[in-house]
């Protein structure tokens, strides 16, 4: 562009503001003096204002920092049961230079003198919110673009954008979880509609499914804002059965979305995420892929397949593409980064649970200062059952258990066995665990004593082999606590050559 249309285009803005261009170019930070003024003045004519803003305004909400320390000074008055007005705070504010230097306590006086009504008070509190809010936005799009023009090599573009969102999030629900006391008839009405629903479903899964007909019976499906743990020593297929249970209510997603079904439920439509912080995404969905086509995952690694098993190899990709099922193997993820991710996607495509394998793999927060491993996951369970609260979706979080099973001659686990147990045991709706006992049975297997006949040699591994037979192909989920319902123990059928859970059909239903 020549100069003689530069010249043109900032010629009105010249006639404007006296030729001075850089005034159009400096924009002052959105605030309202006087509407904080009048705020504060209600405040001092009658404290019962304060009441009306206290739950959203905050003293660094205030543009004038002046304003703000009035205002927590009042509050700190108010909430020791004393009155806020000139005369308590002009002692309160004598030692304040900032405050003598516009007038002090005539500043004050004058403060008070603006009659603003208790009612009008919480317009003039949100107002002040709002401009604060602008502000703030203000400071995080100049924060982006400096540091998108700052070139650090430990930083990535990437990483940038994911900072950017979550300062925005952050600022989004600032004030969200203090929603503030809701009156019984509204929460009664909320629960009979949650209750008829339940009736008219009469028979139905009202959660989201599991796909396993044992586990919905006892758990009525999988409850929005419910945070469950599932718990088990390594190898007893915690992973596996966390991804069943995915799978199972991604295709159940899937099929409601295509039939219309709970079009408006995203319980019932939306997408699952799971975050593997252990194995990665192509490792769970070669897991997947091994169920649906019913191939051996072992065969699959080594490509020791058939044209019959490759066959279903590729049916089964074909059919399950389209699956709404999100998974992100970030390792060593912070819980915080979790949250904002699940916002995102429940933002894109709706959201139906989260799955996290496993929380002690979880970073906390980047600004928690806690002090050692148990507080870090106290603040990783709290969060993550605020997570299932804020998004309205159940989140299963897996969960390694102590050596201490081990020790005993029972390998059943119990909710003392939880690592950390304390803070997982308190903040979760649901506790699970996952016990194969052919597992501890195989490697179990009875030698013959020196010293023993071999007739009953021969009895007690006959007794072995009959308990093995029994509990072959079998997994027990014990539900050890239920915040709404009964525990229990369900036994499930699971095949180690697919890694997958199944209904087990019992002899006596059968007959039934």
């Amino acid at each position: 562009m020549t100069d003689p249309q530069l010249d043109a285009l900032f010629a009105p803005l010249e006639e404007n503001h006296g030729g001075n261009t850089e005034m159009v170019l400096e924009r002052t930070p959105p605030h309202n003096f006087e509407a904080e003024a009048a705020l504060l003045g209600a405040i001092l004519n009658n404290n019962a204002a304060y009441e009306r803003v206290s739950d959203i305004l905050r003293p660094e909400h205030f543009a004038d920092a002046r304003h703000g320390r009035i205002f927590e000074a009042c509050g700190k008055l108010i909430e020791r049961g004393q009155l806020a007005n000139p005369v308590t705070l002009s002692a309160f504010f004598r030692q304040d230079e900032h405050l003598a230097e516009i007038g002090g306590a005539q500043y004050l006086a004058e403060l008070s003198n603006n009659l603003v009504s208790v009612i009008n008070a919480g317009d003039y509190g949100k107002l002040v919110y709002d401009l604060y809010l602008r502000r703030e936005l203000i400071e995080i799009g100049e924060d982006t673009v400096n540091e998108a023009y700052r070139y650090e090599i430990e930083t990535d573009a990437a990483n940038q954008i994911e900072k950017a969102e979550q300062k925005l999030f952050s600022l989004a629900t600032a004030g969200a979880a203090e929603s503030g006391f809701v009156a019984f008839g509204p929460a009664l009405t909320k629960a009979y509609e949650n209750i008829e629903h339940a009736y008219k479903n009469a028979g139905k899964v009202v959660g989201v499914t599991t796909g396993l007909r044992d586990i919905d019976r006892k758990l009525g499906g999988l409850h929005a804002s419910d945070l469950l743990i599932l718990a088990g020593r390594p190898s007893m297929g915690k992973t596996a059965l966390a991804m069943n249970v995915a799978f199972n209510a991604a295709i159940a997603s899937h099929q409601n979305r295509n039939t219309g079904a709970e079009a408006g439920d995203e319980l019932k439509t939306g997408a699952v995420a799971v975050f593997s912080l252990e194995m990665a995404a192509e490792q769970l969905a070669g897991r997947l892929l091994s169920q649906a086509a019913e191939v051996s995952g072992d065969n699959m690694r080594r490509g020791d397949l058939n044209e019959d098993d490759f066959q279903r190899l590729v049916v089964a990709t074909q059919e399950l593409n389209t699956v709404p099922l999100y998974i992100d193997d970030t390792p060593a993820l912070p819980v915080s980064t979790l949250r904002t991710r699940c916002r995102r996607l429940k933002r894109q495509h709706g959201l139906a649970m989260i799955v996290v394998d496993y929380l002690q793999l979880l970073a906390p927060p980047t600004n928690f200062r806690g002090d050692g491993r148990v507080q870090e996951v106290s603040e990783i369970t709290r969060m993550l059952k605020a997570i299932a609260k804020e998004l309205e979706v159940p989140v299963l979080a897996l969960s390694q258990l102590s050596r201490a099973v081990e020790q005993r001659e029972d390998k059943r686990p119990q909710l003392s066995d939880l690592r950390e147990s304390g803070s997982i045991e308190q903040d979760a709706d649901v506790v699970m665990f996952i016990y194969r006992e052919q597992y501890y049975l195989e490697r179990a297997e009875p030698a013959q004593r020196p010293e023993e006949a071999t007739d009953k040699f021969g009895e007690r591994y006959s007794q072995w082999q009959d308990r093995l037979n029994h509990v072959y192909n079998t997994a027990e989920v014990i539900i050890a606590k239920q915040r709404h319902g009964p525990v229990g123990n369900v036994r499930l059928f699971f095949d180690g050559n697919y890694t997958k859970f199944g209904d087990l059909d019992h002899i006596e239903e059968e007959y039934e």
